[in-house]
């Protein structure tokens, strides 16, 4: 299932798979001056292929290696014959069979393993100049590109709310603070947010700095918490009552767990 919307030269495009006639989760790809940037789930491959045709879409970008961001790369270079940019560190990953969990295989699915290209530090387009800034923290490979003038930045999965809950595992939470200022210095006085989830935030500077004063916060009294001789699970109750309900239905892939634990361990 797709929804398209418009902001200002962007296009936004939300999709989902339904699962009996409901839809868990959404994920966005943005068209603008023929770069798409993401490229969502295998399930709604065909769909997005479909919607672009017929529009100038001349080069793609993946934000970072998962399997909601690359599942229409092997469609969208063989119906196009597009070139699809990520960053290094991403491209091996991109290139390589998926192993998913049980919620990754039904939500978003398998992509195809494509070969995929380094992204070039600028990105021109016939209007606009896409900057892309090396934004480490969700995962290793993940970039934001920055369209300065205007003062767009697509996030990818980098930011998606002021106060998360939740985090994957492997995601390191100083990293993504480092990664925020980063944005934050790279813009000037225009901000806006153009995220993985779909979401678009007007006042940018204003959320990331809203979230690294969060996560600051929540560091600092979770390491508190463990210097009184509380574990992780007693520190999850005391700053959130309970563990988040997306710990079992990924089954403890994302969880508040990881969150407090990279707190406690990475942001100071």
């Amino acid at each position: 299932m797709l929804q398209i919307s418009e902001f200002e030269q962007v296009t936004q495009i939300r999709m989902c798979r339904q699962i009996e006639g409901s839809s868990p989760y959404w994920v966005a790809a943005y068209l603008v001056d023929g770069l798409l940037i993401d490229a969502g789930c295998s399930y709604t491959s065909k769909e997005l292929t479909a919607f672009l045709a017929g529009k100038k879409l001349r080069t793609v970008i993946n934000t970072h290696y998962h399997e909601d961001h690359i599942g229409a790369n092997d469609d969208l270079m063989k119906a196009f014959g597009v070139e699809v940019y990520a960053h290094p560190d991403a491209i091996p990953l991109i290139a390589k069979r998926h192993e998913l969990h049980p919620y990754q295989e039904l939500l978003f699915g398998y992509p195809v393993p494509t070969r995929v290209s380094p992204v070039p530090t600028e990105l021109k387009t016939d209007h606009f100049t896409f900057r892309m800034l090396d934004t480490p923290g969700h995962c290793r490979g993940h970039i934001c590109p920055m369209e300065l003038s205007k003062g767009w930045c697509f996030t990818g999965d980098l930011f998606a709310r002021t106060d998360p809950k939740i985090i994957r595992e492997e995601e390191n939470l100083g990293e993504v603070i480092d990664s925020m200022r980063k944005i934050i210095e790279a813009g000037g006085e225009r901000l806006v947010l153009f995220t993985g989830v779909g979401k678009i935030v007007e006042d940018g500077k204003k959320a990331l700095r809203d979230c690294i004063g969060y996560l600051t916060d929540f560091s600092q009294r979770a390491k508190e918490m463990k210097s009184q001789g509380l574990g992780v699970d007693d520190i999850v109750t005391r700053l959130f009552g309970a563990e988040h309900s997306f710990a079992r239905l990924t089954n403890g892939q994302v969880t508040t767990f990881n969150l407090v634990q990279s707190l406690l361990e990475t942001v100071s």
